[in-house]
């Protein structure tokens, strides 16, 4: 199917070269940490892209760049064809991009509908007299958990649930404003390997739905499974863009390392 896939984009490219997100010359500096320097690339609807690279390669800040928590020294951005400037996170969300982080930031006290709905609870009522929706979160976040093949049930409690449970409730939460990036931070660490199946089951059915999705990930084998393309840093520096059918583990780890200069 991949082949398929990458026929379908190169398709899409000659008919309509407007890519979901651009990203042109983007660098981040704190003080004198250049934390990212010059860094371009594009991403397409549907694409899953693996971003690797050393603990301190800038992988985290260019995220966050994209996800509204900081703002470029310098370069531009572009959604869809559009200027992009990102003041707040809260913005990145209405353009559809959304974000899970490492941590999952989920309530382990609150079910997994809750948690869903954390911030953006439905309410039922007239003007002051409103109560919390609860039989229409809870029927809207079974609907979720189906549509990703998820066994979550939205009244179980997150405390009680596996890691690869906590994530589908993560990813659930993203689609909920009609996600067209979902930015994904090493979501298959400290998990199972059972559980990593399923989240790479859920990352499998975001790019079906024709979502893109930045992995950053230090498991090779996951990047591997499951990536369109990799991307890897090295000191706030791109050393390659690549379709992932033309690298290989090898490679990628050389180029973390160092071993190999660009690709």
């Amino acid at each position: 199917m991949r082949w398929f896939r990458l026929i379908a984009r190169t398709a899409n490219k000659v008919i309509d070269r407007m890519a979901l997100l651009e990203l042109s010359n983007v660098s981040k500096h704190f003080g004198a940490i250049h934390a990212l320097n010059d860094v371009s690339f594009s991403l397409e609807p549907g694409e899953v892209v693996g971003l690797m690279g050393d603990n301190g390669a800038g992988k985290s800040t260019l995220v966050k760049i994209v996800a509204g928590n900081f703002q470029p020294s310098h370069g531009d951005m572009r959604m869809e064809g559009q200027n992009l400037t990102l003041n707040r996170p809260i913005e990145a969300r209405e353009h559809g991009i959304e974000i899970v982080y490492q941590d999952l930031a989920l309530c382990d006290n609150l079910t997994a509908a809750a948690n869903v709905y954390l911030g953006r609870e439905l309410r039922k009522g007239v003007g002051p007299f409103q109560i919390l929706d609860y039989p229409s979160m809870y029927r809207r976040a079974g609907e979720l958990f189906k549509e990703i093949k998820s066994e979550t049930r939205p009244r179980d409690q997150v405390k009680q649930m596996s890691g690869g449970q906590r994530q589908a409730v993560a990813i659930a939460r993203t689609m909920l404003s009609e996600a067209k990036l979902v930015l994904m931070d090493e979501p298959t660490a400290a998990i199972s390997v059972r559980q990593v199946a399923e989240v790479l089951n859920l990352i499998r059915h975001l790019r079906d739905q024709g979502i893109a999705v930045v992995l950053i990930s230090h498991r090779m084998p996951d990047v591997f499974a499951v990536c369109d393309r990799i991307v890897v840093l090295r000191r706030g520096i791109k050393v390659a863009d690549k379709d992932i059918e033309k690298s290989s583990p090898e490679e990628v780890t050389g180029l973390i390392t160092g071993a190999i200069e660009t690709a």
